[in-house]
């Protein structure tokens, strides 16, 4: 079970399976850099910890979560290790995702629990996909496709003729019938597997297939995590490791610091400025994911979100820079645990989806807009 102690960004008490899954992901977090893929240890524990049912409709056996415990649950594990709370977010958001299927494909991909964890490289849209006797045949490479190696499903998304213009058309596979080429060499979120999939005339039913605009519409009488429109939530959900790895950075450059017998003039203000920030990030994503469990949704909310979650993003990502920086020659060290934060932050703030001149256009269309039939 998910913890809802957003603010503290600590499990709430009574909930062994999420400290089980944090003192797995710290045990294997060098090793996972090594491997480039989690262990399947730590897959089996992101489940036991609710992470791919969370967003799971409840008359499947999941939990429809909000996603305030999902951002707290997150930024624990990953203040251990920010590949296996990326994975484990990301199983949990594309089971959210998956939740838009029509009620005949959720019943066959959920079909043995809502423990499936599901991997996806739903944006871009790549491959090709043609129409066949009321399905579809896909072809072609997707990449990055995060934790596919534990996968039990595979969402890819591909362009396709519509009525008005081509969509942009989202499938689920079993992964049984993709195939995984090693390419995820990074230098940060080594841990994630984010591998290529590929596949040759794979056939999809047209019940496993859903347009991504079906994400921007309220399904009736569905939880409230399924009427969340996914731009308020997208950099939301990428976010979440961010706090963590930075959280984590934090710790372990302090660790260095404390005791210390002559204090580096810089100390203080490093300590002072990179603690802000991140408190600063944990406020912000805490007033996104409250918007988005309890909040109205209209445009200037789900901008409201984008922006905020793309700004803690980014303060995260500068924090964790002045304290690697701040860490001199130490952080050099092959297993500095400094370092690895860096990367993963580097990394995981790259993803498009916290692109923070996107957000900042999305923001201003909506914030400068004319009201009531003139300028403001």
């Amino acid at each position: 079970m998910l913890t809802t102690d957003l603010a503290a960004g600590v499990r709430a008490p009574g909930e062994p399976e999420l400290a089980d899954l944090t003192a797995i992901a710290h045990r294997d977090a060098p090793g996972a850099d090594e491997r480039r893929r989690l262990t399947p240890e730590a897959a089996s524990a992101i489940s036991a910890a609710g992470f791919p049912r969370h967003f799971v409709p409840r008359r499947l056996g999941g939990a429809a979560g909000g996603f305030a415990a999902l951002v707290a649950s997150a930024s624990a594990v990953a203040e251990a290790c920010g590949s296996t709370a990326w994975c484990a977010t990301l199983y949990a958001a594309h089971g959210r995702l998956a939740a838009y299927l029509p009620a005949e494909g959720q019943d066959e991909l959920w079909d043995r629990g809502p423990d499936t964890r599901i991997a996806a490289a739903v944006v871009p849209p790549q491959g090709t996909a043609s129409a066949y006797d009321g399905g579809w045949l896909l072809d072609g490479a997707w990449r990055p496709t995060s934790g596919v190696d534990h996968a039990d499903w595979v969402l890819l998304a591909s362009w396709t003729p519509g009525e008005h213009g081509r969509e942009h058309r989202i499938f689920a596979v079993p992964r049984s019938e993709v195939s995984v080429v090693d390419t995820w060499h990074s230098s940060g979120l080594r841990g994630t597997g984010s591998n290529t999939v590929t596949a040759e005339a794979v056939r999809v039913p047209g019940h496993r297939s859903v347009t991504l605009d079906a994400l921007l519409r309220q399904p009736a009488d569905a939880a409230r995590c399924h009427t969340v429109p996914y731009p308020m939530v997208a950099a939301l959900l990428f976010a979440a490791p961010l706090l963590g790895i930075a959280r984590g950075a934090l710790r372990a450059w302090t660790d260095e610091r404390a005791g210390a017998a002559s204090p580096h003039p810089t100390t203080a203000t490093v300590l002072a400025q990179a603690s802000a920030r991140i408190h600063s990030a944990g406020l912000l994503l805490a007033g996104a994911a409250g918007r988005a469990d309890h909040g109205e949704i209209t445009p200037l909310t789900v901008a409201e979100n984008r922006r905020d979650a793309v700004t803690a993003a980014a303060l995260c990502r500068e924090a964790v820079d002045t304290l690697f920086r701040a860490s001199g020659m130490r952080a050099q060290s092959p297993d500095s645990a400094l370092q690895r934060a860096w990367r993963d932050a580097t990394a995981a703030a790259g993803h498009g989806a916290l692109d923070p001149d996107a957000a900042a256009r999305s923001y201003a269309d909506v914030a400068l807009a004319p009201r009531d039939g003139g300028p403001r």
